[in-house]
């Protein structure tokens, strides 16, 4: 089964991964996005060393290269999809908490987001 991986969106356009994409090396960017096409071939199968569960729905995709440790934030949200919010450069053992804390926050937001266009829908019908 493939699973489908999309970007969050911020409202006023903003894409967090992108821009979190564009900003690495090539090596390191290469090595991301090889964990994002790992996370759509194997979906909910993916485990360590590729990813790990935060807590609360929220998952971290896992990319290093030398010393570089990369992580992209991202939750499953419905049929077989996930939306990757945020990534950073990690720096401590543990996964800052307000990292986890921005995920849950986008993670809200495209909820809410997607809620209300299935009401628009609805009304229109």
């Amino acid at each position: 089964m493939e699973w489908d991986v999309d970007f969050y969106e911020k409202e006023n356009g903003e894409v967090p991964v992108g821009e979190f994409l564009s900003s690495l090396t090539f090596k390191d960017r290469a090595k991301v996005l090889r964990s994002i096409q790992l996370l759509e071939e194997f979906g909910i199968e993916l485990k360590g060393p590729h990813c790990d569960h935060l807590g609360d729905g929220i998952y971290e995709l896992r990319a290093k290269v030398s010393s570089n440790i990369q992580r992209v934030l991202y939750f499953h949200y419905e049929n077989g999809r996930f939306i990757l919010t945020h990534g950073f450069t990690k720096k401590t053992q543990k996964t800052p908490p307000r990292e986890i804390d921005l995920a849950k926050k986008y993670r809200a937001d495209f909820l809410k987001r997607k809620k209300e266009e299935k009401e628009n829908k609805q009304d229109e019908s």
